[in-house]
């Protein structure tokens, strides 16, 4: 079974950092078990070998290790990488800085990059995060959560990550089937709750914005290279919001207790403070805003406009009957 590329580079970069002498070509080809499996242990495939050899050098050197090229008395080539040109130096923050990252690592409470953020903030702690120091307390006992229920979240991110193209299953809101969707992935963004996909969808030649919950079945990876430019900015929450009929003409007026609702506060294009236990915002009115407002409960009162009013009404009556 071929080794995976991600394994492969770890041990190449694991033999150069523990060498003490530079190792040759041949050398490596013969002591690490993926160009043993590819090239076998002689001579042949020597051309195939260089190249792979050449192109896994170079994503080291991108991803920041410092390999050595020595060439030696006899004309041979050698390569290593040495630890002390390889050492991050020592790792200092202040209380604010600590328990800024150790909030960040505890946002994810759900899918496998939970592990990844408790080993991270086990690490930050040995780094400098006081243990009397707790995230929660150092940022107004904010507790922020992004939800991960959506199945192809794992395989999306990962695929964002790696720029590789990946086909799913998609079902229009207006749609009665799903149809499959050829995409080269971009960026990953929660919105209101749900998180959204942008990429470039090769089946109709231009960007687009997929709601995770409305893919069904398996994310499944394509080989190859992306064939569109991967914008500098994407805007996944512009674009949802657009598409959603918020626009910057288009405001509802609400009152929100103060300390409460940093969403909204967020969104909001005007804020006034009343001094009656009560702060009036103005933010963007689309699609979808009444079933968000309804989970910051007696937190938020709808001013206008009027429809909006009734329908926050109508749900919270709702959730009481429930």
């Amino acid at each position: 079974m071929a080794i995976a590329k991600a394994e492969r580079l770890m041990n190449l970069a694991l033999c150069l950092l523990g060498t003490r002498r530079p190792l040759s070509k041949r050398e490596l080809r013969e002591s690490i078990e993926a160009y043993v499996e590819a090239f076998g242990s002689g001579t042949g495939g020597d051309d195939s070998f260089n190249r792979m050899f050449e192109r896994d050098k170079d994503d080291l050197r991108e991803l920041g290790l410092v390999i050595e090229t020595v060439e030696s008395l006899d004309g041979e080539v050698g390569y290593l990488a040495r630890r002390d040109s390889n050492r991050l130096p020592p790792i200092t923050l202040d209380a604010e800085e600590a328990a800024a990252l150790g909030l960040a690592a505890k946002v994810w409470q759900q899918a496998r990059l939970a592990g990844a953020a408790s080993g991270a903030l086990q690490k930050l702690r040995a780094a400098g995060l006081p243990e009397d120091v707790d995230p929660y307390e150092a940022h107004g006992a904010l507790e922020p959560r992004i939800p991960v229920h959506e199945a192809a979240f794992e395989p999306l991110m990962l695929a964002c990550r790696d720029r590789r193209p990946v086909v799913f299953d998609y079902r229009k809101a207006n749609a009665a089937h799903p149809e499959p969707r050829h995409v080269e992935p971009w960026a990953l963004e929660c919105w209101r709750g749900h998180w959204y996909l942008a990429g470039f969808d090769r089946d109709r030649g231009a960007e687009r914005v997929f709601r995770l919950s409305r893919i069904t079945g398996k994310v499944r990876s394509r080989g190859g290279r992306f064939t569109a430019p991967v914008p500098d900015v994407v805007t996944v929450r512009e674009t949802v919001a657009g598409w959603a009929g918020e626009t910057a003409d288009r405001s509802a007026r609400i009152r929100l207790r103060p300390g409460a609702g940093y969403p909204l506060r967020a969104r909001a294009t005007a804020v006034r403070e009343l001094g009656d236990g009560w702060d009036e915002l103005e933010i963007p009115y689309g699609h979808g805003l009444d079933a968000w407002l309804v989970e910051f409960g007696p937190d938020v009162v709808v001013l206008e406009p009027a429809e909006l009013r009734a329908d926050v009404v109508d749900r919270l009556r709702a959730v009481a009957k429930g």
